[in-house]
């Protein structure tokens, strides 16, 4: 199918920040396109206009893509009950309040349910832009994940890999993901540096070594923007903001179509994006 995917070297890469400002630029340039999360960990949830759960991310990546949030967009919904067990929403409704052979869940209901949302999004829409969760290099998921390397095989779409250079170690980042995908890593077709503060001029010598050493195109880097606060995933508390397991509503608030069209253009000013266009079309 016609799309990318966008992995990240951690939890907390930015990976729905890009993913959000990259449906809005591809919504304006008259692309039907469809935001896709098979597998998200996240209290910050919300009921679509049919009564259906998704993440709240998967919501606000539709709204950028000027579409009615769907349950499709985002299959499966872990929400953390507590350090050890989450509640699996299936397909926007409760599947079960823990599951303690999840890896089996993966395997059998949990990858039919990715399947089937993958083939109605490739029926119905031009384009797709998927967002992993946390870190493909988790070699210890590879056999059973279902929402990183394995996905971006499902739908056979390009990988484009996010770093977040604001918490420092971005190049080591980047380096020790690819040295760990094994064959995956000739699906790395980008490199996006991101949430860089200061004069990006600075961090040309990083570019060019990561494209020497890894062979790697960088698409280029994303300054730290302030201002748009996007749900944070992947975790029961990131940066210390933890939500309360309440229902976000659906609606458009004042300016969210402009902090859209804002995160658009820092994309566009930032990356090389008649490659990523390029991508996407295969």
């Amino acid at each position: 199918m016609n799309g990318i995917m966008i992995q990240g070297t951690s939890s907390g890469a930015g990976k729905t920040f890009i993913v959000t400002g990259l449906c809005r630029l591809l919504s304006d340039k008259g692309i039907h396109v469809c935001p896709f999360k098979s597998q998200n960990m996240s209290r910050n949830s919300t009921l679509t206009h049919d009564g259906f759960e998704i993440a709240s991310a998967q919501a606000l990546q539709a709204q950028a893509a000027r579409l009615i949030p769907q349950s499709f967009m985002n299959p499966i919904l872990l929400k953390p009950q507590n350090d050890k067990s989450s509640q699996i929403i299936l397909n926007g409704k409760i599947y079960a309040d823990s599951n303690p052979d999840y890896r089996k869940f993966t395997q059998t209901s949990g990858i039919n349910a990715v399947r089937q949302a993958l083939a109605h999004i490739a029926k119905n829409f031009e384009a797709v832009i998927i967002e992993g969760a946390g870190s493909p290099a988790e070699v210890n998921l590879n056999h059973s994940e279902i929402v990183n390397m394995r996905i971006a095989r499902e739908a056979n779409v390009p990988v484009i890999l996010v770093a977040d250079v604001d918490r420092g170690g971005s190049l080591a980042a980047v380096v020790g993901t690819l040295a760990l995908l094994g064959d995956d890593r000739e699906r790395v077709k980008g490199i996006i540096y991101n949430m860089f503060r200061g004069d990006i001029g600075l961090f040309t010598d990083a570019v060019k070594w990561t494209e020497n050493y890894t062979g790697v195109k960088v698409l280029g880097v994303v300054p730290f923007v302030k201002g748009v606060n996007l749900p944070e995933e992947d975790s029961l508390i990131r940066r210390g903001a933890e939500k309360n397991g309440e229902h976000d509503e659906i609606f458009t608030p004042a300016g969210i179509d402009c902090a859209f069209d804002e995160i658009a253009r820092v994309l566009s000013d930032s990356l090389d994006i008649d490659y990523v266009l390029r991508l996407i079309r295969n």
